[in-house]
């Protein structure tokens, strides 16, 4: 979560970059919602936004980075998996159809680089002036938005350091959570490699992203694990325990964040419903004096 903090501030203008820990605040709320919820993974970017917007001052900036922030994720998704293909394949396994798994690394590299490219192209502001002709201008005013919005998100893709920087965070974050799979192995007993860490890791999640329709990839996280367990030589039972100790670090590290975020969306509301009086000028006058 702090490599994709680091990534997701790395957008943001040098100027206005909000501190990691508050975009690691936020990353953590964005991820409990995703992974507890039933929200097709759009409702913690959603949660992620309403948070950080309090913090911000401009929060068309918050939401133009987390849009370039989702595209480039898909990216460097891609690029992970076909890093654990290309490891899988290298360690001679079998067991696992690698035309299947090279024809989902296809689509998840045609689907990010397609929503890269709208962004840049002004996709949002194009089918609104559509609609704003259809209704003989009454979106004049929203139109004119989602260009200034358009012209945001170029401005991040313009900055192409920044965002190959960020990309490479963003790797970072997927190669860390490799990690856990290998001290999750240790700790079940088994001898594995950083490398078949890396493999577990990668078909898992690139199978919990396609199945984002599932909440928390119930039954596909674990069919993924049985399936590229075999395929590495661990045996159902361990294959099932890793499974199990993932669900674990989900519910430890997501349910408290879920509760987090009714908590600040429960504040917000009290507040809103009951805004504290302000002081009038004869009541700060008398304490001045």
């Amino acid at each position: 979560m702090m490599a994709n903090a680091r990534a997701w501030q790395l957008l943001f203008q040098p100027v206005t970059r909000p501190r990691v820990r508050l975009l690691v605040h936020a990353v953590w709320l964005r991820e409990s919602v995703n992974g507890i919820l039933p929200v097709a993974r759009i409702g913690g970017e959603i949660a992620a936004y309403r948070v950080l917007r309090a913090h911000v001052a401009q929060r068309g900036a918050v939401a133009a980075t987390l849009i370039v922030d989702m595209g480039l994720s898909v990216l460097s998704q891609a690029a992970f998996t076909l890093i654990g293909l290309v490891l899988l394949v290298a360690g001679g396994h079998g067991g696992v159809d690698v035309a299947h798994t090279a024809a989902a690394i296809v689509g998840m590299i045609v689907l990010g680089a397609a929503f890269v490219l709208a962004q840049r192209s002004g996709v949002l502001g194009m089918l609104v002036a559509r609609v704003d002709r259809l209704l003989a201008g009454r979106m004049a005013s929203l139109h004119t938005r989602s260009v200034r919005f358009d012209e945001a998100l170029r401005a991040i893709y313009d900055r192409h350091r920044d965002v190959a920087r960020a990309l490479a965070w963003q790797l970072a974050g997927w190669v860390a959570g490799a990690g856990e799979i290998w001290l999750a192995l240790r700790f079940l007993g088994y001898s594995a490699s950083m490398q078949d860490a890396l493999v577990i890791e990668a078909i898992v999640q690139a199978a919990s992203s396609v199945a984002f329709v599932v909440p928390g990839a119930l039954g596909i996280q674990e069919g993924a694990f049985v399936l590229i367990g075999a395929a590495l030589g661990l045996d159902a039972a361990t294959a099932l325990a890793l499974a199990a100790a993932r669900r674990l670090r989900d519910v430890l590290m997501f349910v408290p964040g879920v509760a987090a975020y009714q908590w600040s969306e429960w504040r917000h509301a009290n507040a809103a419903a009951h805004p504290s009086p302000r002081p009038s000028a004869r009541t700060r006058g008398e304490g001045a004096e």
